[in-house]
């Protein structure tokens, strides 16, 4: 008869890392910001950062970000985050300091703060989430916005002549001097979220080489910003989204990556 007293060790397969806090987020079904908050939580936790983490976030659908983190947390007005986070990190260069951002916030009313960041080479990560829309304000036309793209201020889709063109602000950055590692990553399936994983792991650990930027995008839905279900969005994504903004490595050890 088995011996009723022993208790066998669970066999965990997941679990939340500790690096989240038990707040519920507000982020709308579907959402890439929830995934994105999951694996920057566990690579935090993975190397062992917890407490020489700071995060930086303003305005947008990621301003409540430090109420999901469970690291010291800097808010920042729209746009500001790369100025607020190039002060902290010149301020206690032993933190590992990054910024989560989204297009509306980092490749419009922050583009001089992220290309000048950038340009100086801070040794910084910055986290970019691209959904090519301003998801919190009540989905207007944003710099990512693709041509065509319907949004509430371009109700007949973006016209090129009227509205210019997308902003591919990622590749743009790469060819700056300060960045070191530029990515552009998803978190739609399982296989792309461990991708996007493994740059924002090697986004983290760049800081110790004091090489200058990490910066990685993800390129995200806005399912409710888009009006469809997120299913849709995310078959609208694959066919629309990474056409103009293709997924993968464009910097490596500060050399531009060969296609």
């Amino acid at each position: 008869m088995a011996n009723l007293d022993i208790v066998k060790p669970e066999n965990l397969v997941y679990q939340k890392s500790k690096v989240l806090t038990d707040a519920v987020m507000h982020y709308c079904p579907g959402c890439g910001h929830g995934t994105a908050h999951r694996i920057i939580a566990e690579v935090i936790e993975e190397l062992g950062i917890q407490d020489k983490t700071i995060g930086v976030s303003p305005v947008g659908c990621s301003v409540m970000a430090y109420n999901y983190f469970d690291v010291d947390f800097q808010e920042a007005a729209h746009g500001r985050a790369p100025a607020v986070a190039t002060a902290i990190k010149r301020l206690n260069p032993d933190r590992y300091v990054f910024t989560y951002q989204g297009d509306g916030d980092l490749a419009a009313i922050g583009t001089a703060e992220t290309i000048h960041a950038c340009n100086r080479g801070e040794n910084i990560t910055m986290v970019f989430i691209n959904n090519a829309i301003y998801g919190m304000t009540g989905g207007q036309m944003a710099p990512t916005t693709l041509l065509g793209m319907k949004t509430a201020t371009t109700p007949y889709g973006r016209d090129q002549k009227l509205n210019g063109w997308p902003f591919q602000v990622t590749e743009l950055l790469a060819q700056l001097p300060g960045t070191y590692y530029v990515t552009r990553q998803s978190v739609h399936t399982p296989a792309n979220v461990r991708k996007a994983k493994a740059a924002l792991k090697k986004a983290f650990e760049n800081q110790k080489l004091q090489k200058g930027v990490s910066f990685v995008e993800i390129v995200s839905s806005c399912n409710s910003g888009w009006k469809m279900t997120p299913v849709q969005a995310n078959k609208w994504m694959e066919e629309n989204m990474f056409p103009q903004y293709p997924l993968g490595d464009i910097k490596v050890d500060g050399e531009l990556v060969k296609k």
